[in-house]
């Protein structure tokens, strides 16, 4: 069958863009809904390794008794442990926060008496935090390290060896004025890593286990208005709680939201469309109003819908609009109400470049006793989505081949500590290798983060757990699944439900259930209906490493995604003798099982290298597992960057672009992955960060970048030579040479001399000339296109490092002490030849209103404190991140030094 959806964009509570104190200009206006960032000024406190924290639990844990730091990736999930206690835990007057998001008033949870922990310092007004350090939002309070090294770490590898266990609290006080009183107010929260718990002037008001998820919570019971009213957030990040590094704090933004009594729910909207053509299109609008005042109330709503720009602000008069609707609500509850409006000739959300990414905006006015007392922007895009099982995804009528990337929430040097720039840097790197879609591994992400794909035009998987039952490390979040995986699951999707960038919903990542037959496709069941529920129109999924087609948890979602199983785990003749899944390539099998159903490749390739890392000899066949001295070196801790090894699960890319090609009913896939990531740093656990992307952690491209571009950019003129070409001491040795292109032919010159010309044959990827004996000089290819110049490139042997050279991604910033500029650093040698084999240590110095808040060299080995001014080069490159003061426009400049090389300045404006 086709399975055809049209829908569109993000149900945002407020306006997209906030104007001084949280309101929109139209907001302000009316008097209405305000939201209001509270991101600055907090005092945070982190308890030490050696003090005893704070007996103010969610909830017991099981004793941790496997410590192992080298669990493979694909290892079986274990049962959970199960935990008898006697210790007093704050668990149930937390749960009440998740009624809102679960079905059945039966199974709400009723809070008890009392207020836990309001006899606690920490959480009254009067206790003195100046002693505390004070920061800002979004902050990671453990990306500034230190690292931990070596074996029997206190942080392990997998988890990026920075310092995220741990219990924190945060401070803040709230202005909360007169005239909130009769208002509600709530706080919301978009990412608190992990088990919040929050108290307002004293009194515990709930809180959410879950890191990952945005929430909020009602403190209209606890507020003073007028007065100073103090707020307290606890956090509690476990250890051996994560395969990755999960960061820790109030990660994302924080906001405070006011509204009246009636007002239009937290999430409150749902749009969708249909009959979309390029002739017209129905835009259906579903809105939730809440009554939260003591009487019954009669409202209207009416909605207006305008295009939206790229500043994100509604562009000209309405193109469209829901004319005004009666709605009652009883005290106390919720009622929704259903809305339509035809749009004629509408400009369709699409991805690039054969596509555009318009987008609309529905603002939502709700009125009572002929006033409006609400009013809620939501942004949205209209298209038509379909999935063919021959084909894969048709956006607007169009196939559009997934050409996508697995993306971890960090930002490498900047941590989990979200920042819109950064996130755009991210992907605008990925765009420019052809990626179109994202798949979010393994949570939800930041709501920016799907902003920037809504503006951007990537397709997105949006993913809600990397468990479930099962666990995978200790003290992950199977612990809280039971409880909280419905209103985790409800929330992810109310939340998302409108943008026009996620096309569908992974309920879980390679988790154990896999193994439990008719059980875990039970709870596959269970989340694949609150999913339709809550969005009937997008297809469910959960991506498999282990289920095969004759078992039953496929037959529970709508699309198969499979990790590694389509071009077949360990069934290569190098991978002979590992341990571990073993499978054949499947996609033949799901299709003959699956006939009516799309296959997407949910995660391919897992292929590992270092950025400049060249080892010899070089494997001569397409795709081999990584070892020591077979593409991996044990003493470097480096992989070869070839571009030919793999974990043990894993395939080229080669591999896997021929296997796709092979299958063209699949629908595309996701490599892993898009970025190089803060822990897992498969195969060398003594390091910080993994080797998977094709990007490193710095966004210095890797060679198997331009190997992704040249498959993905077929039109892109473009051959890419490796290795570099500057090896002192391998004069007369083999030294492999190959290339990348986007032609069909190419021609390699060694200092002139042809070395031959080669031809792709089919299902070739790459071009290899294995026996080049080693001459310093200048490697020059070029390539050919039926038969036509196509493009060329030359590598040349560097002399002596000599000076640096500096580049910037964007010279004019806003001074809104958020805004980053990213300054690549490069050492030449005296004709600019970039210096590969350089490793010098350079020393960073910035002049004007703004700091450097990180560097990075890409080295997964480095353990130098990211927030450090001196940092060595690592193949000849290095990164500063610089981020501008807030309310402080001016010049800055920043001069980079090394001894003995002649330094380099460059010039930034804040504005």
């Amino acid at each position: 069958m086709v399975y055809r959806i049209a829908l569109l964009v993000s149900a945002v509570i407020g306006a997209t863009t906030v104007a001084p104190h949280g309101a929109n200009a139209s907001e302000a206006a009316a008097g209405v809904r305000t939201r209001e960032s509270i991101n600055f000024g907090w005092r945070f406190y982190k308890y030490g390794p050696d003090e005893t924290p704070d007996p103010l639990v969610y909830d017991a844990r099981p004793e941790i008794t496997d410590r192992r730091e080298t669990r493979p990736a694909d290892e079986r999930p274990t049962e959970a442990v199960q935990v008898r206690s006697d210790q007093a835990v704050l668990k149930p007057w937390i749960l009440p926060t998740a009624n809102a998001f679960i079905k059945d008033p039966a199974n709400h949870h009723a809070r008890p008496a009392g207020s836990p922990g309001s006899d606690f310092a920490f959480v009254q007004a009067g206790f003195d935090d100046t002693a505390w350090e004070s920061v800002d939002l979004p902050h990671d309070w453990a990306i500034a390290g230190p690292f931990s090294g070596g074996w029997g770490a206190a942080v392990s590898g997998g988890m990026g060896r920075l310092p995220s266990p741990g219990v924190a609290w945060y401070r803040r006080q709230l202005d909360i004025p007169e005239s909130s009183a009769g208002k509600s107010v709530f706080l919301e929260v978009d990412g608190a890593m992990s088990y919040a718990m929050v108290w307002l002037n004293g009194q515990l008001v709930g809180g959410w286990p879950f890191g990952y998820a945005s929430w909020q919570v009602d403190l209209t019971p606890y507020i003073r208005p007028g007065g100073v009213n103090q707020l307290a957030i606890r956090l509690d990040n476990p250890p051996e709680s994560s395969r990755w590094y999960p960061g820790g704090g109030l990660y994302r933004n924080v906001w405070l939201t006011t509204v009246s009594p009636i007002h239009i729910g937290q999430w409150g909207t749902c749009v969708t469309t249909r009959d979309v053509s390029p002739e017209s299109a129905v835009v259906e609008l579903r809105v939730e109003v809440a009554n939260r005042s003591s009487s019954a109330a009669e409202v209207t709503l009416s909605t207006d819908i305008y295009e939206l720009g790229q500043d994100d602000r509604p562009s000209g008069d309405p193109v469209a609009s829901i004319e005004p609707a009666p709605l009652s609500v009883d005290s106390g509850r919720t009622a929704s109400i259903r809305g339509a409006a035809k749009i004629s000739s509408p400009r369709l959300w699409g991805p690039p470049p054969t596509q555009e990414p318009h987008r609309y905006l529905a603002r939502t006015r709700l009125y009572a006793e002929g006033e409006v007392v609400d009013e809620y922007d939501t942004p949205f895009g209209i298209r038509d989505l379909r999935f063919d099982p021959n084909r894969g995804v048709l956006v607007n009528g169009e196939h559009i081949p997934i050409r996508g990337a697995n993306q971890h929430h960090d930002l490498g040097p900047l941590g989990a500590a979200f920042n819109v720039r950064a996130a755009e840097r991210q992907l605008e790197v990925l765009r420019e290798a052809g990626c179109n879609a994202i798949r979010m591994s393994h949570n939800p992400p930041a709501q920016e983060l799907l902003d920037l794909t809504d503006k951007m035009g990537f397709l997105v998987i949006d993913e809600t757990f990397d468990v479930w039952e099962r666990k995978k490390t200790p003290l992950d979040f199977h612990l809280i699944f039971p409880e909280w995986s419905e209103p985790d699951t409800r929330a992810l999707v109310r939340r998302d439900r409108n943008h026009p960038s996620v096309i569908a919903w992974s309920i879980g990542n390679e988790v154990g259930e896999q193994y439990t037959g008719e059980a875990g496709a039970a709870v596959a069941r269970r989340l694949h209906d609150i999913v339709k529920e809550e969005d009937p129109t997008r297809p469910t999924t959960t991506a498999m490493n282990f289920s095969k087609p004759d078992m039953p948890l496929p037959a529970e979602v709508d699309l198969i995604s499979l990790n590694y199983q389509g071009e077949g785990i360990r069934d290569a003749p190098a991978y002979r003798g590992l341990q571990g899944i073993r499978t054949p390539p499947l996609y033949p099998a799901f299709r003959e099982a699956f006939p009516d159903k799309v296959i997407v490749s949910s995660e391919n390739a897992a292929a590992v290298s270092t950025r400049g890392a060249y080892l010899f000899p070089v494997t001569k066949g397409v795709s081999a597992p990584v070892a020591d001295g077979a593409g991996g070196d044990p003493d470097t801790r480096q992989v070869s960057s070839y571009e030919l090894y793999t974990t043990p699960f894993g395939s080229s890319a080669d591999k896997v672009f021929r296997s796709l090609k092979e299958h063209p009913f699949v629908a595309g896939g996701f490599v892993w992955s898009g970025w190089d990531y803060l822990g897992e740093p498969t195969p060398y656990y003594l390091s910080r960060s993994s080797y998977f992307g094709i990007v490193d952690l710095a966004g210095f491209k890797k060679d198997r970048f331009y190997l992704y571009q040249s498959h993905w950019r077929p039109d892109l003129p473009l051959v890419h030579i490796l290795p570099h070409w500057t090896w002192p001491g391998r004069e007369g040795q083999v030294t492999p040479v190959h290339v990348f292109t986007s032609g069909d032919e190419v021609e390699l010159f060694l200092n002139g001399q042809s070395l031959g010309r080669q031809r792709k044959t089919p299902g070739q990827h790459r071009l290899r000339w294995d026996d080049v004996a080693y001459q310093p000089g200048t490697l020059r290819a070029t390539a050919y296109k039926d038969g036509r110049e196509w493009a060329s490139s030359e590598v040349q042997t560097a002399g002596a490092a000599a000076a640096l050279d500096a580049t910037v991604d964007r010279d004019q910033l806003l001074a809104d002490g958020r805004d980053l500029a990213f300054v690549s650093i490069r050492i030449a040698d005296s004709s600019g030849v970039t210096a590969p084999l350089a490793n010098h240590p350079l020393t960073f110095e910035l002049k004007g209103p703004g700091e450097i808040i990180a560097t990075a060299n890409g080295d997964p080995t480095n353990l130098t404190p990211f927030p450090s001014s001196t940092r060595s080069a690592f193949h000849g490159r290095c990164l500063a991140i610089v981020r501008t003061n807030r309310d402080e426009p001016g010049e800055l400049k920043l001069t980079v030094r090394a001894e003995a090389l002649r330094p380099v300045s460059l010039s930034l404006r804040s504005r």
